[in-house]
């Protein structure tokens, strides 16, 4: 079975997404401001383990969970349903930008935006 990842063109998809999603982000300014303290280069990286994990690419994913990962962004700094819908956004008009299909699109925020992941990354 040839998975999300394999579709969207393997590791160097994954990467330039991700890399261009964050420069994205980074001028969205409903949700920069929480990146501002941030390692941009783990982040990034965390991503893209992330990304790699949730779209079959590896069935291994040493991150920190969701809940735990958003936690103190939710407490301290606010982090809303408002926000989760900018980054979701984001995701989707970086990856329309690099000629990524609608059906993969629509597969892509299936997983990225689906109410668990949102549940956990907003701890509800």
């Amino acid at each position: 079975m040839t998975t999300l990842f394999d579709k969207l063109g393997g590791v160097a998809a994954v990467d330039l997404a991700v890399d261009k999603f964050y420069e994205r982000v980074l001028q969205d300014d409903r949700i920069k401001h929480f990146f501002a303290n941030v390692d941009m280069t783990k982040q990034r990286q965390h991503q893209k383990d992330f990304l790699t994990y949730a779209f079959g690419g590896t069935d291994k994913y040493n991150g920190r969970y969701m809940r735990e990962a958003h936690e103190a962004l939710v407490e301290q700094h606010g982090l809303s349903g408002e926000h989760f819908d900018a980054v979701a956004e984001d995701l989707m008009e970086t990856l329309k930008e690099l000629g990524v299909s609608e059906e993969l699109r629509a597969e892509v925020a299936a997983i990225a935006a689906a109410p668990e992941h949102r549940k956990e990354v907003l701890n509800q």
